[in-house]
């Protein structure tokens, strides 16, 4: 049975209201976001928060990195933590709905929890996780793989920007000393709950207003760099070209043809090219490009990446170049939590929130904590599936159906 009608409880702010609050660090002139890992519109941000959960009763600390937790502690001294929340960081000109999205509702849910029902048996966390994105720096997941254990300063050692400003010295600016690092691994998390707008238009074109996600996709990116030879575009004849602005369009072609064929939803993404020496009447000598697979089998995501690797060879001897590819980021795919998908799915019976199961084509930090500890991601609706973006929106009743769901299933992990 549901607890009581969100009308009972004391809400000082709603979730929207929140989010717009939480946006006006890191806001550009238009309306995107830009609160890059240890910035200071980052440290704006996380000190902000950190003065509401206090204001809220909840016991705050920041990790060695900058993951930042408010508690309710519970009555049982044994239990271990229900721990709730995303992600502060941004893209760039990113919107102000991802990753904030659920903070505001973990927030929100732990202040009506507490108002109404004081005390839980097992504490209740919520966390604002430093850095998701990848956005400053290349490297994903630095606040929740720390928590897991999966990373540690030796991972950050030789990580700059792209400006050279090496992590470990961000860290430090931000008030994060590599010199007083302590390990912030977690061994007493119960579960992770996390809820975050879809990104995707699935449940805004079904009508539904939650997403309860089975599988998060494995992902893959790889950086191809391909080293033809440079030289003169008018006198070079066609036959005797080493063009690897046109072999890497070929290739480019390839993959994103053989991802279209593919009838098991997997995607292939090139998002980004440079060519050198970038000269309109010169043959490219050097082109670089990155390349993103995702599915949600690791079978088939393997069995994809080296039918391409295997045509990248070939490629590379048809046309007497040299083609390498480097791999950046290797995500297995992640099953969520079967029994807190079964307990998200009769919560939002008990709520009358329609609901329908999904898989995430986007990476989250549940996928980190799901090979961790038992993990939940539930997602609300994206107004035309718009993410990553200063038009990112999300309806004020979506919204609050979020924050009302996680208020219910908090209660049935925690009291």
């Amino acid at each position: 049975m549901a607890i009581e009608s969100k009308s009972t409880f004391i809400i000082n702010n709603k979730a929207e209201d929140m989010v717009k609050w939480l946006s006006s660090f890191g806001l550009s002139p238009d309306g995107g976001i830009n609160r890059l890992l240890y910035s200071s519109a980052w440290s704006e941000a996380q000190k902000a928060l950190e003065h509401k959960m206090k204001n809220d009763g909840l016991a705050v600390h920041f990790d060695s990195v900058g993951n930042l937790f408010g508690r309710l502690e519970g009555s049982d001294a044994k239990a271990d933590t229900v721990l709730t929340g995303s992600h502060i960081d941004t893209v760039a000109d990113g919107g102000r709905y991802d990753g904030v999205y659920g903070i505001v509702a973990s927030l929100l849910a732990v202040e009506r929890l507490k108002a109404t029902y004081g005390t839980p048996k097992k504490p209740i966390e919520v966390v604002s996780l430093c850095e998701e994105e990848g956005s400053r720096f290349p490297m994903t997941f630095w606040g929740s793989r720390n928590i897991t254990g999966r990373y540690t300063l030796k991972d950050a050692k030789n990580v700059t920007d792209a400006k050279g400003v090496p992590l470990l010295s961000a860290m430090r600016e931000a008030g994060f000393d590599p010199a007083h690092y302590q390990s912030p691994m977690r061994q007493d998390i119960d579960c992770f709950i996390e809820l975050h707008i879809e990104q995707g238009i699935v449940l805004e074109r079904s009508g539904h207003s939650l997403g309860l996600v089975s599988h998060i996709v494995g992902q893959r990116r790889f950086t191809i760099n391909i080293s033809g030879e440079s030289n003169h575009a008018g006198t070079t004849p066609m036959p005797l070209r080493k063009d690897a602005m046109s072999i890497a369009s070929h290739l480019i072609d390839y993959v994103t043809t053989q991802a279209r064929n593919d009838e098991s939803d997997l995607v292939a993404t090139v998002g980004k090219i440079t060519a050198q020496p970038n000269t309109p009447n010169v043959i490219a000598g050097e082109v670089e490009f990155t390349l993103d697979v995702r599915h949600h089998e690791e079978k088939h995501l393997k069995q994809f990446c080296d039918r391409f690797h295997d045509y990248i060879q070939w490629t590379a001897s048809e046309n007497q170049v040299s083609i390498s590819s480097s791999q950046w980021l290797n995500a297995s795919p992640v099953q969520m939590d079967a029994s807190l998908m079964d307990l998200s799915k009769a919560t939002a019976q008990d709520n009358n929130i329609s609901f329908q199961p999904l898989i995430s084509g986007a990476g989250h930090d549940a996928q980190v904590f799901g090979t961790h500890c038992p993990t939940a991601l539930l997602f609300v609706p994206s107004q035309q599936g718009i993410s990553h973006s200063p038009k990112e929106f999300t309806k004020s009743e979506d919204l609050e159906n979020g924050v009302d769901l996680l208020t219910d299933l908090l209660y049935k992990l925690a009291y």
